[in-house]
């Protein structure tokens, strides 16, 4: 970790999902979005506008952001790329002396992150990784809730992100594994995967099997003549160091009913906790159940006691205390671990051991 700094200058490669990244780096009191960076000249135009970011500092590539690092007086950055260019472009971050806060998977396979996490020890700069869900005040409760040992011993996840129709951009980056790296299991099933992992309290995967289906998504992309080459439903049993199991369901495409149906769901000797969407969209409910002299009783979690920061808060936080993100590069690794298992598995039609 280098030393302390008490105010953060800050940029964000990739205006996409980006946008989030700036929003946040924007309202923290003692952060600077110092510049940004996209390939797009209208998206970045339109982002210098609504955030008032001169002209000079917006930049359409990541290599001359990090050479002007030093006249801007960059502390860290975001990266908010298609999958196969965050290892490369965090690694250059890195070595421009830049703290990276990277969006989720961490990289293309479990490699890519540990190379990450090394040039990040030798150039003693922090990685973040965005698994956002963590953040959400209802799942930092949840995970207080276990911590205190409200569950007991916990031995069991289900976790699932399955959409009816919701191929992001078909024909674009997100279809094509090159690019990608795969389909719903890295792109949505990260986000759930993390989830439980996390409020499981973070035990070792030792062993996974899986299976991967692309008969929807296919189909839909040879009807529009679009590319698309990786799955759009995967579905694994991941087994744990200590005896603790897991499920998870991905989808993009298939006709489950639902538009958008995400549940994460853990069970303990003493209680279960449960995290789900309601009707179909983005806001969540989040119940406690427990074994109280004999009966069941069930709680409704709304957010916990302390403070809840977004990603970008804990982000910019973390390296003015000098002191680890909420998300870090090792949990990314440990996520990443487990996807290459789940498409090894996959391929190969048997459990493999991670």
């Amino acid at each position: 970790m280098a030393k302390k700094l008490k105010h953060l200058n800050a940029a964000v490669i990739g205006l996409g999902i980006g946008c989030a990244h700036v929003e946040e780096y924007a309202k923290h009191p003692k952060c600077t979005v110092a510049a940004i960076c996209d390939s797009d000249a209208s998206r970045l135009a339109e982002m210098s506008a609504k955030f008032h970011i001169p002209a000079e500092r917006c930049y359409t590539s990541p290599a001359a952001l990090f050479r002007a690092a030093k006249d801007l007086r960059l502390d860290a950055v975001s990266v908010a790329l298609p999958n196969r260019l965050h290892a490369p472009v965090t690694i250059q971050a890195l070595r421009a002396g830049l703290h990276v806060l990277c969006e989720k998977p961490m990289a293309m396979n479990a490699r890519q992150a540990e190379r990450m996490i090394a040039e990040a020890r030798k150039a003693r700069r922090t990685i973040g990784i965005n698994l956002s869900f963590r953040f959400r005040p209802q799942s930092r409760a949840l995970k207080d809730l276990v911590d205190a040992g409200r569950l007991g011993r916990v031995y069991y996840a289900r976790t699932r992100w399955m959409r009816e129709r919701g191929i992001p951009r078909l024909g674009g980056w997100f279809g094509r594994k090159k690019l990608s790296g795969g389909g719903p299991v890295i792109d949505l099933g990260v986000h759930r995967l993390d989830l439980a992992m996390w409020l499981m309290g973070g035990p070792r995967p030792v062993a996974v099997s899986a299976a991967t289906y692309d008969l929807v998504g296919s189909r839909l992309a040879r009807q529009e003549r679009k590319a698309f080459d990786v799955e759009d439903l995967g579905v694994a049993f991941v087994r744990f160091q200590g005896g603790a199991s897991l499920v998870l369901e991905a989808s993009w495409a298939g006709h489950s009913g639902k538009r958008e149906d995400q549940v994460t769901e853990i069970l303990g000797t003493r209680g279960g906790i449960v995290q789900r969407n309601l009707n179909e969209g983005y806001d969540y409910e989040a119940i406690v159940y427990a074994e109280e002299c004999g009966s069941i009783t069930q709680t409704t979690v709304r957010r916990r006691l302390g403070p809840s920061p977004g990603f970008g808060e804990d982000f910019v936080d973390a390296i003015l205390e000098g002191r680890e993100p909420l998300a870090t590069a090792e949990d990314g690794l440990r996520v990443q671990r487990v996807l290459d298992g789940i498409y090894r598995s996959a391929r190969l039609g048997r459990e493999v051991r991670l």
